[in-house]
């Protein structure tokens, strides 16, 4: 890949922050480890124009099963007493205008894979946001786009919202050849490289920043975007940043979780000591 240092321009757009409470109406499994929950409710607020946009979750207490939630009073969230459970998701609007949310299955590790795994017609849940979008960069000849499993729901969004025509080059590490079925339709016609790290555990490997490396220097100015584990990042990223000596506008790069972390802020910086 070509270590033209371009810069380029991303409009954010900020949003009125809002929370809705709305009931599960469906779920399917896109693979044996993606489940796909659609919701419905008052959705007429929700404003969803960057691909790398996300919403934050509230799940019931899963020992009480008390929905305890947040309120919104002038523009800022105002959290209730006692434990709030939240995690940070990738909104899809399906094309009858309800949300759906990807979810990983990964057992009872986390309070949000086992409320996926256990979901039922008509739960609740409270989400709020975006409170803002990033849009896609103005000028790239090129884009990559990697991640691991909890990446492919913004992938799926990159993939839409690019024109047709686009220069796409996809990196996505997932367990299996099961995986490869999430990006479905949304792959033809682009150059997709699934990275199987087999029984190594998610987020241990460097699948990732090896494929990236590995990648062939070309012509122009590209845009990369990188998501998944934050640890496994770092070499990623310190190779586009330092080797290539790309401009920070051309990379970016966000830890969606932390190994041995719960609740990992995906906003922090994936190299703290290489900004």
């Amino acid at each position: 890949m070509s270590a033209i240092a371009s810069t380029f321009r991303q409009e954010r757009v900020r949003h009125v922050l809002g929370t809705r409470t709305l009931r599960v109406t469906a779920w399917r499994d896109l693979t044996p480890r993606m489940r796909r929950v659609t919701l419905a409710g008052p959705l007429e607020d929700l404003v969803s124009p960057g691909p790398g946009d996300h919403v934050k979750v509230f799940f019931p207490d899963p020992l009480t099963g008390v929905l305890n939630a947040p309120r919104v009073v002038d523009g800022q969230l105002v959290r209730p007493a006692g434990e709030v459970t939240a995690r940070d998701y990738t909104p899809l609007l399906s094309d009858s205008g309800e949300l759906e949310l990807d979810f990983v299955l990964h057992g009872d590790d986390g309070p949000a894979s086992r409320w996926a795994a256990r979901v039922q017609h008509g739960e609740e849940l409270v989400v709020a946001g975006p409170r803002g979008s990033l849009l896609p960069p103005q000028g790239p000849d090129w884009y990559v786009l990697a991640g691991d499993e909890t990446a492919l729901p913004a992938i799926s969004r990159w993939l839409r919202l690019l024109p047709a025509d686009a220069d796409v080059t996809v990196l996505a590490e997932v367990q299996d050849a099961e995986d490869e079925a999430y990006l479905g339709g949304l792959a033809a016609g682009r150059a997709v490289t699934y990275l199987r790290r087999g029984d190594a555990a998610p987020g241990t490997t460097t699948l990732l920043a090896q494929a990236v490396q590995a990648l062939p220097q070309r012509p122009g100015a590209g845009f990369w975007w990188l998501a998944g584990e934050a640890q496994s990042l770092v070499p990623a990223r310190r190779y586009l940043r330092r080797e290539l000596g790309l401009d920070p506008s051309a990379v970016d790069c966000s830890g969606y979780w932390r190994r041995g972390a719960a609740d990992h802020d995906h906003h922090a910086p994936v190299d703290p000591g290489d900004q």
